[in-house]
């Protein structure tokens, strides 16, 4: 059996931040691996008009590569339509029935929780790990195993706003990513 942890989000564009919580995860609850699961359309956002899929699919290929235990499921950008995680862990367990699953959320979700779409059936079939992010409580009523990660302030929508208007996204992001966001002119570069 593998113990796997899920990191959903929009990666757009993928950060050190999103490395930095999942390797804090992986090391700390000493799982097999970290599945980065960029989504399609996720409930809780407005889809924005940012950039396609295949995009953010690279971006997070090369934020990734060269850590052996850090993979891609692709679930919820082969479904159309908003991806409610009770749906897509339905799925995993079935595809997947000999290992155990770990929802990553930071802060920010677990103070949502309760706005999950089927949040009673979801908390029987995932173990949520959370992580706090500042500005935010973690308190909660629903089983939340707590991991903590080193503070690193930094978000997709903040590193999107700097590079449209032109400020340095080094250390923010990696070299590669960097790069890819240059060579495709994304985010107003």
């Amino acid at each position: 059996m593998k113990k796997i942890g899920i990191l959903g989000g929009t990666f757009d564009p993928p950060h050190y931040g999103h490395l930095l919580i999942a390797n804090e995860v992986l090391s700390n609850l000493n799982l097999d691996e970290i599945w980065f699961m960029p989504n399609h359309e996720p409930p809780h956002k407005e889809k924005s008009e940012s950039i396609k899929n295949e995009d953010r699919l690279r971006m997070l290929e090369l934020a990734i590569s060269g850590h052996s235990s850090f993979k891609i499921e692709m679930i919820e950008l082969e479904r159309s339509g908003r991806s409610y995680t009770v749906d897509t862990m339905k799925i995993l367990n079935e595809r997947f029935k000999d290992d155990q699953f770990y929802f990553i959320i930071g802060a920010d979700m677990i103070e949502y929780l309760p706005n999950w779409h089927q949040i009673d059936e979801l908390v029987r079939i995932v173990q949520f790990v959370g992580v706090e992010r500042p500005k935010y409580s973690h308190e909660t009523e629903y089983p939340v195993t707590y991991v903590d990660v080193p503070a690193f302030d930094v978000s997709s929508s903040m590193i999107r706003e700097r590079l449209k208007t032109g400020k340095t996204v080094r250390y923010l992001l990696p070299d590669p990513v960097i790069r890819y966001i240059g060579e495709k002119h994304l985010y107003g570069t």
